[in-house]
């Protein structure tokens, strides 16, 4: 098919950072209907791209999203990718189901993330 655009995917991952989505994309194999869904969402962006587009490029994503992540976590750090921190924060808490579920642990967290926290706290 045409090669996906970074406004594109970038739609596409926004709809998949969706929790109603990632929840249903992880309880099931056969998500034909999910990435249907996923289609119809971005043509109301204006992209037109069918279900099997968006599965294709959904696996495309997480595999390199992988590949990254165990090259990192070895160590290497020739190995990048365009949306790495978008992914990052939806395939981050896969692995580290542990560490999102002690919420109060800022240890695993960027700096950057607890500082932007404590900001919106003392606004209100």
């Amino acid at each position: 098919g045409k090669h996906w655009t970074v406004n594109e995917v970038r739609a596409l991952i926004r709809i998949w950072s969706d929790k109603n989505i990632q929840q249903q994309l992880e309880g099931t194999v056969r998500n034909k209907r999910i990435f249907e869904q996923v289609a119809a969402r971005l043509q109301k962006f204006g992209i037109d791209r069918d279900w099997k587009q968006c599965r294709t490029k959904y696996k495309n994503l997480k595999h390199e999203y992988k590949s990254v992540k165990s090259a990192q976590d070895s160590g290497s750090t020739s190995k990048s990718m365009k949306f790495f921190n978008e992914l990052d924060a939806i395939l981050g808490h896969c692995t580290m189901e542990q560490a999102s579920k002690s919420d109060n642990d800022e240890s695993e967290r960027p700096p950057e993330w607890t500082e932007a926290k404590s900001e919106k706290d003392s606004i209100g």
